[in-house]
């Protein structure tokens, strides 16, 4: 059965998941590479934001860095093999110049209780060296807020998953994530245990960072 983390932000949401992981992972192997993984994690974020301090304190800058970057300068991925980056896929999906985020937003535009404003970053017939860990973006306003459901075989919460949540975090209403494979590597255990007992990292699932 599917397992739920709930937290007010994204920080909230990367710590308690990585908590989890480490606490009830259990040993797999991802390309080769020892893991703890979690299967089937929803994370739910209700206040996404791009900027949120816990990520900023705690984060490695040059991973947000590099992770925006992917997501906003289309292109090729060097580090990925050369694919496309998310960029690429969302704005000029499979070189064909179709911009999925416009798609969209006109989708919701004509109608605003539209279910199947969905989009996806695989591109099948180019994927070869690399399959997209975030692979559909499902947008509604089934209130008065506009939420985004995201698919991904799997996130590594060790050391990209915050950065994968900041890129996320723009609808104004609850982010959901669900992660198939939510996993730590056994090479960053360590690192992120220093990380989860630092005085700043905040426990609870509920639990904001301070200044919020």
């Amino acid at each position: 059965m599917p397992r739920a983390i709930s937290s007010e932000d994204l920080g909230g949401a990367w710590l308690e998941s990585a908590r989890a992981i480490l606490a009830d992972g259990e040993p797999a192997t991802y390309d080769g590479s020892a893991i703890r993984e979690l299967r089937h994690l929803d994370v739910v974020v209700a206040r996404p934001r791009h900027t949120d301090p816990v990520i900023e304190r705690l984060g490695d800058p040059e991973r947000l860095a590099w992770m925006h970057d992917n997501f906003s300068a289309r292109g090729t991925v060097a580090e990925l093999g050369g694919a496309d980056s998310y960029a690429t896929r969302l704005y000029d999906y499979a070189g064909t110049g179709l911009d999925q985020v416009a798609w969209v937003v006109e989708r919701l535009r004509a109608d605003r209780s539209s279910r199947s404003a969905t989009v996806t970053t695989f591109e099948p017939g180019r994927d070869a060296t690399y399959i997209p860990c975030v692979s559909l973006l499902d947008f509604w306003i089934p209130d008065a807020a506009l939420e985004l459901v995201v698919t991904a075989h799997s996130i590594d919460m060790g050391t990209k998953g915050y950065a994968n949540l900041v890129e996320l975090g723009a609808p104004t209403g609850p982010l959901l994530v669900r992660v198939k494979s939510a996993h730590v590597y056994e090479r960053d255990v360590a690192a992120l245990e220093t990380v989860l007992g630092a005085p700043s990292a905040p426990r609870g699932p509920g639990a904001t960072s301070p200044g919020r």
